[in-house]
C-alpha cells in the first residue's frame, strides 16, 4: 500500500480523489508551464503532468510514495486556451468558443522514484451560441479567472454546454476511470477511506 501525494493546488482534482475514496496530501508543483514552440497539445499536456509529478518526486516524495500529476487544456483546432488573465482574454476565449465543439485534453502521470506511468483522456464539448452580454455576466461571476478556456463545466459555466462525448470528471480535471486504473498500479487503495470510515478491510488483489 502506497502513500499519495497529489501535485496540484486544484481543488477540482482534490475533490474528484476524495469522491472516490482515496487518501492523499497535497504538494503543489512549481514549474514552467509556457508551451514550447510547435509543441502540440497533446504533447504539452502528457509533459505538463509528467513534469509535475517529477518535480515532486524529485523534491519531497520518499522512495515508496506515488505521486499524482495532471494538466488540463482546452483546445480549439491546434490552439491552447489556457487559464485567462484578464477580462478581455476571458471574453476572447468564450467567443472563440460560442457555437464550436472543442477538445479538452487531460493527461494524468502517476508515478514513485522508480517509474512513471500516463494516461491521456480526450473529451469533445460542444458549446451553445453565445452572446456577449451573457459572456459579461459570466465573467462578473468570478468563475472564469483560473479555469482552462475560461469556464467551469462543473460550476455555472455548465449552461453553456449543449453536448459532451467522452469524460466528465476529465473535464472537470481528472478523468476517474484512468487515474483509478493509474493509482492501483501503484497499489494506492481506491475507497480506502471508506473503509476506514466503515472500519472494514479492503480486499486484497
Amino acid at each position: 500500500m502506497s502513500e499519495l501525494i497529489l501535485a496540484s493546488a486544484s481543488p477540482r482534482r482534490a475533490e474528484i480523489l476524495q469522491q472516490i475514496g482515496v487518501d492523499f496530501h497535497i504538494e503543489p508543483a512549481d514549474i514552467d508551464e509556457t508551451p514550447m514552440l510547435q509543441e502540440s497539445p497533446f504533447d504539452y499536456v502528457k509533459r505538463m503532468a509528467q513534469q509535475k509529478a517529477q518535480h515532486v518526486i524529485d523534491t519531497v516524495a520518499g522512495s515508496s510514495t506515488a505521486v499524482l500529476g495532471a494538466d488540463t487544456s482546452v483546445v480549439l483546432g491546434s490552439k491552447i486556451y489556457g487559464k485567462p488573465k484578464n477580462q478581455q482574454e476571458a471574453m476572447a476565449m468564450l467567443a472563440a468558443l460560442s457555437g464550436k465543439t472543442h477538445q479538452v485534453l487531460t493527461a494524468v502521470a502517476v508515478g514513485n522514484k522508480q517509474r512513471c506511468v500516463l494516461k491521456l483522456s480526450a473529451t469533445d464539448v460542444k458549446f451553445r451560441e453565445l452572446d456577449p452580454k451573457e459572456c459579461l455576466d459570466y465573467w462578473n461571476t468570478g468563475e472564469p479567472l483560473g479555469k482552462a478556456g475560461s469556464y467551469a463545466i462543473q460550476g455555472l459555466g455548465a449552461v453553456f454546454v449543449e453536448k459532451i462525448s467522452g469524460s466528465y470528471s476529465g473535464v472537470v480535471g481528472l478523468p476517474i476511470e484512468q487515474t483509478a486504473q493509474l493509482l492501483q498500479t501503484f497499489k494506492v487503495p481506491i475507497w480506502g477511506t471508506v473503509h476506514k470510515k466503515n472500519n472494514f478491510l479492503p480486499c486484497s488483489h
